[in-house]
């Protein structure tokens, strides 16, 4: 019986290394969608996040039938629970890439960024992409000191928001409202992606300390 339990709570860290597989894929096209006015590849983005949605739905629902019938404790306990508040924070990360899909639909056929912004919005990506990989990797492996390193590794995220807005807010933005609110928002859906990024590392460090992330990088530098 407790083989077969610790089985479920295998597959349930499958499951989750596969919607982070998704949830990176999705940004990664959401991005590309956006910045090429890409139609094809931002209506693919929106309707793929129903992949997303039914693996956290499958999650939520192996996690509650095991909690009703192995009534877990301890570290299985954290187990569950962290594999929930993981399962959410994927989920929550695919809507993000679906809002910016929705962004390059909505201005299709021009892109929603301006040009002279193309790069700061491709490097968001492509440091949206390096978070949800090692997420993934840290969610499969449990290593603690790559998860405490997303928090650092966020930091670029936040410098590139900030970059964004300063550039938004200058007297002698050209392109007027639209585009303002269309990369706020996208700015937003960027960071916001991350920061459910670095909560999954966390959530990893408390399953495998006890402790959250701030403790853990001060009691258990060994892991």
């Amino acid at each position: 019986m407790r083989d077969t339990y610790h089985d479920e709570l295998d597959a349930l860290t499958h499951r989750l290394v596969e919607m982070a597989a998704l949830v990176r894929s999705a940004m990664a096209d959401a991005t590309t969608a956006l910045l090429d006015a890409d139609l094809r590849t931002a209506e693919a983005v929106i309707s793929g996040d129903t992949e997303v949605n039914r693996l956290f739905t499958e999650i939520e629902a192996s996690i509650l039938e095991l909690m009703a019938r192995q009534q877990p404790v301890a570290r299985d306990l954290r187990m569950v629970i962290t594999a929930l508040r993981m399962a959410t924070d994927l989920e929550r990360m695919g809507d993000m890439a679906e809002h910016v899909a929705k962004i390059a639909r909505l201005r299709y056929p021009d892109s929603a960024v301006p040009p002279e912004l193309h790069p700061a919005i491709r490097e968001m990506g492509r440091i949206a992409e390096g978070l949800v990989a090692k997420a993934g990797s840290v969610v499969r492996t449990r290593d603690v000191a790559t998860a405490l390193e997303l928090e650092t590794d966020d930091d670029a995220m936040d410098g590139l928001h900030r970059e964004l807005l300063t550039r938004l807010l200058a007297k002698d933005w050209p392109h007027g409202v639209e585009p303002a609110v269309d990369v706020t928002l996208t700015g937003r859906y960027y960071e916001r992606y991350a920061d459910h990024a670095v909560r999954i590392a966390q959530s990893v460090v408390y399953l495998v300390t006890g402790s959250h992330a701030a403790d853990a990088a001060v009691t258990s530098p060994g892991f």
